[in-house]
């Protein structure tokens, strides 16, 4: 491509032949752009318009190869559900390379739905057009608001249907990270004891994420300390959104901290702590209340991965160190969460029974069903200066909610910033506006049925925003009426 010029700096490739496949991705039949995101690209060092020029839409869609790209798919392996699967990896994914950001940060860049790979397992290797825009609505949301994720650079119709339940149009959706390495990845080399792979492994992930763990007296265990608190920190900006992710699978877990994969997930509308949306959940081992004890779990098989790598003076002493940094988890997402509650409540000052406070309100919404993300932005309102009320008509508080409200408003008369300092404190941590399931069914039934991708776009652009105090649609805000909830969420893949 002429203009679409990609400075690839590839380091992933540069490992061992065993660490992947190399390949080439398999074109569509008519690639169209449904969405670029320029910021991105802008972040990225890329050039926008060239990206959307018919050349650069060949390299979104996997019709052509960029010269320097990376061209493999990599291998990994995880615990799917709690069931160890030795030999996972990208079975619709194909990483076109790596790029260093206007920011200094390295980024891969990945094609998502970009066809077969030696790790399908049986699969087409393809994206339906609806999984392919959820993933976009709602890595981007997460991004505005704040969490550390996986980003959409361009979502492609591919112009070729894919046979799931039914013949669905296809797509393909270039994803970017900070890397692509999962927790499953460090159990892939482990099960085959494979002790060299885990060695260079370790090295590359601390040499791109974690510099300050190479001269570590135990670089094994600074590494896992360091991934315990990015998780420890991730799991807890989750909870405090009413984010519920489905699938938390060890190779859906990057070592990174970021948040990888949006095909089951869902924001919750009324608060319940044993939440489940995704279809295969079924045990609900992945509910919202488990999100951080499954966490946990995930960072202790990584533990485990790691041992053979520890300086530790024995097994024993190794296997005791590792424990000691997984139990530092619990004490790192509660201080966590905690604060954050706080924050959400306009607490800018600890007091003794603000916990108890905190769990109080939790209560009381999970018994009238509160909604998570509106309650939350009712009180930042509740707590302004003025006696504007943004929400009055789009959502009211349940009743069940006032002696409580009434508690918190004595706190806050202990609290000693003014109630201009708190409100806007509280609007940067309670987003008016969140990705809602029926939100994101509706505008992927529109793509689907009609060709019609208007609502796709006003729902992205609206998100880009989502503590602002602006006039919004009413029903961008509003929770779903009782036909338009969503009980089940699907993994499209």
């Amino acid at each position: 491509m002429s203009r679409a010029v990609f400075d690839f700096d590839n380091s992933y490739a540069s490992l061992p032949a065993r660490f992947f496949s190399q390949l080439a991705p398999e074109p569509v039949a008519a690639p169209q752009l449904i969405r670029l995101n320029e910021a991105l690209a802008e972040t990225l060092g890329l050039d926008a318009a060239a990206l959307a020029s018919p050349e650069g839409v060949a390299v979104l869609a996997g019709n052509a190869v960029p010269e320097g790209a990376a061209s493999i798919a990599t291998v990994y392996a995880g615990h799917q559900f709690g069931h160890f699967v030795p030999q996972l990896g990208d079975g619709r994914a194909w990483l076109l390379g790596e790029v260093v950001g206007r920011d200094g940060v390295r980024y891969d860049v990945q094609l998502k739905g970009s066809g077969r790979t030696p790790y399908s397992r049986g699969g087409d290797g393809r994206a339906p057009l609806g999984p392919v825009l959820r993933e976009y609505v709602v890595s981007e949301a997460m991004a505005s608001l704040g969490v550390p994720t996986t980003r959409s650079l361009a979502a492609v119709a591919s112009g070729e249907h894919v046979l799931r339940q039914q013949r669905l149009p296809g797509a393909v959706l270039t994803r970017v990270a900070q890397s692509h390495i999962r927790v499953g990845t460090f159990e892939y080399f482990a099960a085959r004891g494979d002790t060299e792979g885990l060695e260079r492994l370790l090295a590359h992930v601390i040499e791109r994420h974690y510099p300050e763990a190479r001269d570590a007296d135990d670089p094994a265990l600074a590494l896992l300390e360091r991934v315990v608190a990015r998780q420890a920190e991730l799991v807890a900006r989750w909870q405090l959104l009413g984010f519920i992710h489905g699938v938390m699978n060890t190779d859906n877990m990057l070592v990174s901290g970021e948040t990888i994969d949006f095909g089951p997930c869902a924001f919750m509308d009324g608060f319940d702590a044993a939440q489940v949306y995704s279809s295969i959940d079924h045990a609900g081992r992945y509910a919202y209340r488990n999100q951080p004890a499954i966490a946990a779990w995930n960072l202790a098989s990584l533990a485990s991965a790691l041992l053979p790598l520890s300086k530790a003076d024995s097994e024993e002493s190794a296997v005791q160190a590792a424990r000691e940094r997984i139990e530092r988890f619990e004490a790192r997402f509660i201080a966590a969460y905690r604060d954050g509650l706080r924050r959400k409540l306009g607490l800018l000052e600890t007091r003794d029974d603000d916990d108890a406070l905190c769990d109080a309100l939790l209560e009381a919404m999970q018994r009238s069903s509160a909604d998570f993300t509106l309650t939350f932005r009712w009180l930042t309102d509740l707590a302004a200066p003025s006696a504007d009320r943004p929400l009055a008509g789009v959502y009211e508080l349940p009743a069940a909610l006032t002696p409580w409200i009434d508690r918190w408003r004595a706190r806050l008369a202990d609290e000693p910033a003014d109630s201009e300092t708190r409100h806007a404190a509280m609007r940067a941590v309670n987003p008016a506006i969140i990705p809602r399931n029926h939100l994101v069914e509706q505008l992927i039934a529109a793509a689907i049925d009609e060709g019609d991708f208007g609502p796709f776009h006003r729902l992205v652009d609206a998100l880009a925003e989502p503590y602002a105090d602006v006039a919004r649609a009413a029903e961008l805000l509003a929770p779903p009426r009782p036909g338009e909830i969503v009980q089940q969420t699907f993994c499209g893949t």
